[in-house]
């Protein structure tokens, strides 16, 4: 049996397939239109998911939508009636799409996709339960998802058991950890569903001044972890804006305007609301564990992408195994849609568990063959080398140990917001100069932004504090005291971004100013080349970890094609390329025609 899942119509849409509860393929809209987050219907990973599994519409059994339209309106009618008369224009706004397309999706999926099938609907935060209990490796296990807002949930909590989930409890909006986050993403001058992750990476950078002012004013938290917002402080409501003016009062001045200069201010905020962030986290798995026995967890939803939050509750909660769901924001529905579909309302068995998950690395987008690749380089007449494997990862060790920074591309594109070894920029993570290199002059992005490193997994305790597998770079880990370096009382003394200037460890690209580190675990099983890459590069080096970020820059998707890798690639300051077993020097490469004005194309956001 053949369910094809869906998101779409709030940020990042996607599509998923599965066969009999065995995931096929999943891919965000995003990479095929090249509009990052697209929310639009994802007609374009619909057909690349049944490109790959060599099907067609009509091999589809059912399709399961990520939540339910009608609920949803609800909420949206309930909300700016409550508000009412304020709110009029941003209601205005929100209805064309409502009336021309959300409210009628079996009649859109059937004319998008000619599809004569059964259509079935999930909830919002159903979809996020069941993408992440039933791929994780876990038979039993407690759920806790959070995220800004779905139908009417918020966050939900509740086990999961063989081939049933069972959401016991639910906090509704407005109340949302979410949205409590993206108010302060747009208070700091980021964007909202996008900026998220720059806030965490900012707070390090801050103290937290303003934990007391949120919880004073903000939030009622309780010791279970559940907790109300006083809605005078917001404007999301009804508004078209995350904050308004007595909000702006109550942390002394107006909204950061995007792309200014990042002021203490900003980094306080960001450290402030990642405090209270963490609490809230840490609060509600603790009443989770409490409530549910289980000694394993499962997350999703938007807030679930919070490696900070997520890293603590590992290190500091109650539970012994925690697994997050990669794709864990909107994406993710569509998966969740379609297995919760296959599991829960058509009650097939799932099978037992092993040590592993059944997320294939979360490497379930397209891939190109050889064949395709040169054909590419050759229509492009790109001057490239051939080589063998054992040939391309001696040059390519040798490479990063030199301090090349590389484009790699191989094998399947993954699915969800993070880089796994399949498009990926990697570089050498003993460099003092690779952080600030990558993040100016290849990912054109804020300078205080870290990296992730990617180490091999049976070397990760000796260089971080760490006992769990991390291979979807959920989690973030403290550099071991043995391989940092002692900071001078000048050092010590450093304020805001000059903490950027301190070499605090062996591996200074990847290590935050913290000390964390957003680590990636790869293994033999999951990672295949690209761990035989790093594999060759702790022989030779004795260092087992290098940088891996995504292959985009800033504003811009992830690439998914050879030729938008190699774009991506001649546009920025990245010295080689890697498509396959071909290797393309930059030094080599002619011009890229038409694009003399690329730098300022891609300084925007």
């Amino acid at each position: 049996m053949n369910i094809l899942g869906l998101s779409c119509f709030y940020h990042d849409s996607a599509a998923a397939l599965i066969q009999d509860g065995e995931i096929l393929a999943a891919a965000q809209e995003e990479r095929f239109s090249r509009i990052k987050h697209d929310h639009d219907f994802p007609r374009q990973a619909v057909a690349s998911c049944l490109e790959q599994a060599g099907m067609t519409v009509a091999n589809i059994d059912y399709i399961v939508f990520y939540e339910k339209p009608l609920l949803k309106f609800e909420r949206i009618l309930e909300t700016y009636l409550s508000y009412a008369p304020l709110g009029l224009r941003s209601f205005l706004m929100a209805m064309p799409l409502w009336l021309k397309k959300k409210l009628w999706i079996p009649d859109l999926i059937r004319k998008e996709l000619g599809f004569q099938g059964e259509i079935l609907f999930t909830e919002h935060h159903q979809a996020h339960a069941a993408a992440a209990f039933f791929p994780s490796p876990f038979s039993e296990a407690a759920i806790l998802t959070m995220d800004g807002v779905g139908e009417w949930a918020t966050t939900s909590w509740g086990s999961g058991r063989a081939n049933h989930l069972d959401l016991q409890a639910e906090i509704h909006f407005p109340h949302s950890l979410g949205l409590l986050y993206s108010a302060f993403t747009y208070y700091t001058g980021f964007k909202v569903n996008s900026g998220e992750y720059k806030v965490m990476g900012l707070a390090p950078y801050g103290e937290p001044r303003y934990v007391q002012t949120i919880l004073d004013n903000l939030i009622d938290l309780r010791e279970d972890g559940s907790f109300r917002l006083n809605m005078k402080w917001f404007n999301y409501g009804a508004g078209l804006t995350m904050t308004d003016r007595r909000f702006h009062k109550l942390f002394g001045g107006p909204p950061r305007k995007p792309e200014s200069a990042l002021t203490q201010r900003e980094m306080d905020l960001a450290r402030s609301v990642q405090e209270v962030t963490e609490m809230v986290m840490l609060r509600a798995a603790a009443h989770v564990h409490i409530q549910t026995g289980s000694k394993n967890l499962c997350l999703a939803g938007g807030v679930a992408l919070n490696c900070v939050g997520n890293g603590r509750i590992l290190r500091e909660g109650p539970f012994k195994k925690i697994w997050i769901q990669p794709a864990a924001g909107d994406a993710g529905g569509a998966l969740g849609a379609a297995l919760f579909a296959w599991y829960q309302i058509l009650g097939n068995p799932r099978p037992p568990r092993g040590i592993h998950d059944h997320q294939k690395g979360s490497l379930l987008g397209p891939e190109f063959s050889e064949e395709e690749i040169r054909a590419f380089l050759e229509e492009k007449k790109l001057p490239f080398r051939k080589m063998t494997t054992a040939q391309l990862l001696d040059r390519v060790s040798d490479l990063i140990a030199t301090g090349q920074v590389i484009g790699w591309f191989q094998g399947r594109m993954e699915f969800g917001p993070r880089a796994l070894g399949s498009r990926s920029i990697i570089g050498d993570a003993r460099s003092p100069e690779m952080q600030s290199r990558m993040n100016v002059k290849i990912k054109f992005r804020e300078s205080f932004r870290p990296f992730a490193p990617a180490v091999l997994e049976e070397e990760a305790a000796e260089w971080f504090e760490i006992d769990h597998s991390s291979p979807y770079m959920l989690l973030t880990a403290p550099v071991r005291r043995e391989k940092r370096r002692a900071m001078t009382t000048a050092e010590k003394k450093l304020w805001g971004i000059d903490k950027l200037k301190v070499i605090r460890s062996e591996i200074p690209a990847i290590t935050h100013v913290d000390y964390s580190a957003r680590l990636q675990t790869i293994s033999a099983r999951e990672h295949g080349l690209f761990y035989r890459l790093v594999k060759h590069f702790f022989q030779k080096t004795g260092c087992p970890v290098i940088i891996n970020t995504s292959f985009n820059v800033r504003g811009e998707p992830i690439v998914c094609t050879p030729e938008e890798a190699w774009r991506c690639f001649m546009r920025t300051g990245m010295d080689v390329l890697v498509l396959g077993h071909y290797l393309l020097d930059k030094q080599e490469q002619p011009p890229l025609s038409g694009d003399s004005d690329w730098r300022k194309t891609y300084e925007l956001d």
